[in-house]
This record gives structure tokens, sequence and C-alpha cells, in this order.
């Protein structure tokens, strides 16, 4: 079960409640009785593997080509240009 953390809005009392996603919030303060809201809290995440920048941001020069694709095409335009050159 998720554990929300409140705040009173008189008081200033900063407080945790383990609750079901389908349980209403809670409106009263423990200590004084007057409202309380939710406190929403940053989330934290880990990020395992090559990631996401490393294969799935835009190619450097802008092209929509992905690296292999690039490195691919660069090398077929050498080497037809290397054998025209040994032709003549």
């Amino acid at each position: 079960m998720p554990v929300y953390t409140y705040r009173c809005e008189s008081c200033g009392l900063q407080f945790d409640h383990t609750q079901k996603f389908s349980d209403p919030p809670l409106t009263e303060c423990p200590e004084c009785g007057e409202p309380v809201r939710k406190v929403y809290q940053p989330v934290g995440i880990v990020f395992k593997g090559s990631g996401f920048y490393a294969t799935d941001h835009r190619s450097p020069s802008g092209n929509g080509k992905s690296r292999s694709e690039s490195k691919s095409t660069e090398k077929s335009a050498s080497d037809s240009s290397s054998s025209s050159e040994s032709k003549d």
C-alpha cells in the first residue's frame, strides 16, 4: 500500500499515512482537526543499462539517421570513391 504525506494548513504538522488507492484522502489533522493537504514528493528513479541518452537520442548531425546507418553510408561512399579512383 502507498504511503501518502499530508501537511496541516493551520498548525503545519506534516505526517505520513498508509492508505489503499481506493481509500478517500484524509481531510482533518489528527492534532488540531483543521484541513490537511497532500504533499507531493519527488519520485526516485534509477536508470540502468546502456540508457536512454546513449541509445535513443537524436544523432549529432540532425539528419535523422542512427549511428550505424551513418557509419555504413560513410563506409560505402568511401569504398565507391576509392574504387573509381583506382579504375582511372
